[in-house]
């Protein structure tokens, strides 16, 4: 990825587009290999997992390994309801780690995990008023990140499909059309991805970073699957730079010989 092709968050340039949660890894020595391997700049970490659940020295591997690549920390609100929750736990989270960023989650739904809008918003609010850089977790409903913009959220994380699914981009047009209608907003896609080809289909749509976890935390060798999607993400940003061409309802041929002479066989 070119040096000039950063990804900026409330004026934080960062070289990477690949975002990596910490969550699920088999060991505290993977997910710091992970981290590396990855490139990511931006690792998410569920707070209210690590309270109540203890952590096993996962958290300051996951500083240790992120400091190491100049990386920053993204504690976010997994597991939270409600907007006072959500709220409270980001607070700690400031007080804990010393950042005002969070990836904010407030949940709507325990079977789709789908977030709740009004919740989101209420929560969003507060914590920009608050002094929080928010980077909340949505859907693709054009009305709602409208919303979270105006309620001065940095960037908005719609998911592609149901947390710790895989199923990739479900709703291809819903999110095409918040990136077209959302042309000067920072995306980044979070949720369901569970392949590095549907990482490179978000960047080449235009979408700005992608946030993984399950996909890679779960993968049969997380280190290299980690590596797999930093360099996914990398093709589908240089992709989409450089300029898809149209898709065509008919063939096309890629070199045209009417017009022109050419030898059909050897002469008799």
């Amino acid at each position: 990825m070119s040096p000039t092709d950063v990804l900026t968050i409330a004026g934080v340039s960062l070289s990477s587009r690949l975002l990596l949660g910490t969550a699920g890894y088999p060991s505290p020595a993977v997910l710091g290999a992970a981290i590396q391997a990855s490139g990511s700049q931006l690792v998410t970490l569920g707070l209210k997992r690590t309270v109540q659940g203890g952590d096993n020295g996962f958290v300051d591997l996951a500083l240790q390994a992120a400091r190491a690549q100049g990386a920053h920390l993204l504690p976010n609100t997994a597991g939270c309801h409600t907007a006072r929750e959500a709220v409270q736990l980001a607070c700690m989270a400031r007080e804990l780690y010393g950042t005002a960023w969070v990836k904010l989650e407030v949940i709507g739904d325990a079977h789709t995990l789908q977030p709740d809008p009004f919740e989101l918003l209420e929560a969003a609010r507060s914590l920009v008023k608050l002094g929080f850089t928010v980077l909340p977790y949505c859907t693709e409903d054009l009305v709602l990140c409208r919303r979270l913009l105006d309620a001065g959220c940095a960037v908005l994380m719609p998911w592609g499909a149901p947390i710790g699914s895989g199923q990739g981009l479900l709703n291809l047009p819903g999110l095409r059309t918040l990136r077209e209608r959302l042309p000067d907003a920072t995306l980044i896609i979070d949720a369901g991805l569970g392949a590095p080809s549907q990482a490179a289909q978000a960047l080449e749509l235009g979408f700005d970073a992608v946030l993984l976890n399950s996909a890679v935390s779960q993968a049969r060798d997380p280190v290299a699957m980690a590596g797999g999607f930093a360099e996914a993400v990398r093709a589908g940003r240089t992709a989409y730079r450089a300029g898809l061409m149209a898709p065509q309802d008919f063939a096309r041929a890629s070199t045209p010989v009417s017009g022109h002479a050419f030898l059909l066989g050897e002469a008799q």
